[in-house]
């Protein structure tokens, strides 16, 4: 018997949530550390399918990415504060979301290159970040991803259920503003559930939910904007029913320096 769409996602999230969880809250820090490199190298990979079509290119570009990632780690915090990352990386986000609403124009290769390592290394930096925090940043990890996570799910569920009024047709055609609407609401929750775990106050979740949720909308986006100049519709297929690792992370990179940001003008930063 043939499994759904649905149930193909739902088994793929809950066996990644399984794994992939426990791994980053509870082992070495090092190892953590570690991991998330590895999938955002991942991603890099897929991404460079918009660079290049030939694997030593490809290759290259994945080599790229992590010069610049390796850079990065040099110069912070030892003479840059790790702020003016996550600040270039929330300007960078500014210019994805115009690219939005300008689609279609002509997707260059040489942009494509440039926007990957925006999308990827600020979003590598803020999880590493989190993991770094001594005091409760892996629970604050696992709050971002919750909230990314919200608003996907509720996007996908209320836009099934709901979706009439289209949000990007030339970028994304299934999405619509009924499933953003799902999908802010889910976020709002858990980052209010989220505060109340670390007895902060309601008021500012409900900006961080909203925020944070509204620009993980458009690392979606961006990453369609890039796959539809590619003339792809998945980045990868190692997820059943998500496509590659860049399909189920391109919302968290645009969440992930966000957040960061966010929480530490909050106080959230080293609450637990």
């Amino acid at each position: 018997m043939a499994i759904s769409s649905l149930t193909q996602r739902v088994f793929t999230a809950v066996v990644l949530v399984a794994l992939l969880l426990p791994a980053l809250l509870f082992l070495p820090k090092g190892f953590g550390l570690a991991l998330v490199s590895v999938f955002v190298l991942g991603a890099a990979w897929e991404w460079s399918a918009f660079v290049a079509a030939a694997s030593p290119r490809r290759i290259a570009y994945v080599g790229a990415v992590a010069f610049v990632m390796a850079a990065v780690a040099w110069v912070v915090p030892a003479r840059l504060s790790g702020t003016v990352v996550l600040v270039a990386a929330l300007l960078w986000w500014s210019v994805a979301f115009a690219m939005v609403l300008r689609f279609p124009f002509k997707v260059g290769r040489p942009l494509a290159a440039v926007a990957g390592a925006c999308v990827l290394v600020p979003a590598w930096f803020a999880l590493l970040t989190l993991l770094d925090t001594p005091s409760g940043g892996r629970t604050l990890l696992l709050v971002v991803i919750a909230i990314t996570c919200a608003a996907d799910i509720g996007a996908y569920f209320a836009g099934r259920r709901f979706g009439r009024v289209k949000l990007a047709p030339q970028v994304s055609p299934g999405k619509t503003w009924e499933g953003v609407m799902g999908g802010l609401l889910l976020a709002v929750a858990v980052a209010l559930a989220s505060a109340a775990w670390l007895r902060m106050p309601p008021g500012p979740a409900v900006f961080l939910g909203l925020s944070v949720a509204s620009l993980s909308i458009v690392g979606d986006l961006t990453a369609s904007l890039f796959k539809r100049g590619a003339g792809l519709k998945d980045s990868g297929s190692i997820f059943p029913g998500h496509g590659g690792i860049l399909d189920r992370i391109d919302s968290l990179t645009a969440a992930a320096p966000l957040f960061v940001l966010v929480a530490g003008w909050l106080g959230w930063l080293g609450a637990r």
